[in-house]
């Protein structure tokens, strides 16, 4: 029987991440993960191959729409599917692989297996039992789908299906207009698919800014996505090769009917503690499934912690890196901490959609007196030199302190920009440190100071 300070179940962004900072606080550690290689759905079939499509599948953009108004002209280049597939699996095998890597470096032992826990200090892989002074799930979340929806992979697919489609689909219809439909969406609409994207609420990515909301499902819209709002899926019909999938207005009405080759189930994720005898060990769960766990991620079984996707909070996997980070701290006796309320969620279309903070809608239902300060990319220099024109930068305060509170940010590399909101939230700086923080000139991020300035005397460029 191996003993170690400490096993972390799953290897994900919260596992992997947790392992290495506890071996680097001098804990002996040990992982344990099922799958052949490291890095958990972000990895393998989530974050990564996406971010990997949507790189490449823009690029065909450029060269379709943008390539000859730069002086570049040529044949437009051709799909070959199977290639761009093996490019993202390659893009796969590199991460997974420095994954692999990190834990030879910092001394981590990867038990490959699925776990179960048959007692507090106890990890079972196969028939071998493992001891641990401290056992972290990192056993993240799987995709979830809808009453009358079966999910085959092969017609009805998850995000993991859509990732390995044999070839690029005639009609896709993508039920959810969340962070995941809305990406692979936009894949797909760039390969020539003609993608419907069904939603029970009346916004794109529902909970976001609405400014942002109206103006992302416009431009998606002018990039050929269709949408149908306000529309409660009651089943999925298939066939060998087709599918059927059934919808009703929300508001009423009859029931109606779109045909499609592939159906894209993107109505969310729920969390996956499946085969680790939760319920024998005792750890109580909340409504919604999830691990319950108190404000240093300790369930009610002594030495026994959860993270990421498993317990309450956003599933992001930056957010599930923190909570590794902090948890390790914690186990290590020292003081593990993650801000909630400054953790940035980002969609990877073109353009980029970022946010962190509270929205403004949010703030004035509490009462909160704000100001808000807009800046549209049309009037950013760099922004218009590489056609991406659209969208904006906002940022709301505090009317009276100035403090900044929220922001979100619609265009070119927002993803990388919202970082700059989230060190002056971390630093409780306000609207006037960023605007006379002086920001390289042409950049993007020059969108951000003048959003600033729009919370005081006005920006220069609007």
């Amino acid at each position: 029987m191996s003993q170690y300070d400490v096993i972390i179940i799953g290897a994900g962004p919260g596992g992997y991440v947790s392992a290495i900072r506890c071996a680097q606080l001098g804990l002996k550690t040990a992982v344990v993960e099922g799958r052949e290689t490291l890095g958990g759905t972000c990895l393998n079939v989530g974050c990564i191959p996406s971010k990997a499509l949507l790189h490449a599948t823009h690029m065909l953009h450029e060269a379709e729409h943008n390539f000859a108004d730069m002086g570049l002209k040529g044949k437009t280049p051709s799909v070959d599917w199977a290639q761009m597939k093996s490019y993202k699996s390659d893009v796969v095998g590199q991460n997974t692989g420095g994954i692999e890597f990190l834990f030879k470096k910092n001394k981590i032992d990867w038990i490959k297996g699925w776990a179960s826990i048959p007692a507090a200090g106890k990890v079972q892989v196969g028939d071998d039992v493992h001891e641990a002074k401290n056992i972290v799930i990192a056993s993240g979340s799987v995709p979830s789908s809808l009453p009358g929806v079966e999910i085959d992979e092969k017609i009805v697919v998850t995000s993991t299906g859509a990732l390995e489609l044999p070839k690029v689909p005639k009609k896709m219809v993508v039920i959810g207009a969340g962070v995941i439909g809305l990406e692979l969406g936009s894949v797909y609409a760039r390969l020539g698919s003609e993608v419907t994207v069904v939603e029970y609420m009346d916004a794109v990515c529902p909970g976001m800014d609405k400014d942002v909301q109206r103006t992302f499902k416009r431009i998606l819209e002018k990039q050929g996505l269709k949408f149908i709002m306000g529309a409660a899926v009651q089943g999925v019909e298939t066939t060998k090769s087709k599918a059927k999938v059934n919808y009703q207005p929300k508001k009423g009405g009859d029931e109606e009917v779109i045909d499609a080759d592939v159906v894209l189930v993107a109505t969310g994720r729920k969390p996956y503690a499946e085969g680790l005898g939760l319920d024998a060990l005792g750890v109580k769960m909340t409504e919604r499934g999830q691990i319950a766990t108190d404000a240093q991620w300790r369930t009610n079984v002594p030495g026994v912690y959860a993270i990421g996707d498993v317990i309450e909070g956003p599933m992001l996997a930056h957010k599930a890196e923190d909570e590794g980070m902090a948890v390790a701290e914690v186990i290590a006796g020292k003081h593990g901490h993650v801000n909630y309320g400054v953790i940035p969620g980002v969609v990877y279309t073109t353009p980029e959609v970022a946010t962190v903070g509270a929205t403004e809608d949010a703030l004035k239902a509490e009462g909160r007196k704000v100001k808000v300060g807009k800046f549209n990319f049309m009037g950013n220099a760099r922004a218009k030199a590489v056609h991406q024109g659209e969208g904006f930068a906002k940022i709301i305060v505090d009317a009276e302190t100035d403090r900044v509170l929220g922001a979100a940010i619609i265009g070119p590399a927002a993803g990388d920009m919202i970082h700059e909101i989230c060190v002056a939230m971390e630093f409780g700086a306000s609207a006037e440190d960023i605007a006379l923080t002086c920001h390289a000139h042409p950049t993007y991020s020059e969108a951000v100071r003048e959003a600033a300035l729009a919370c005081g005397d006005g920006p220069i460029h609007a």
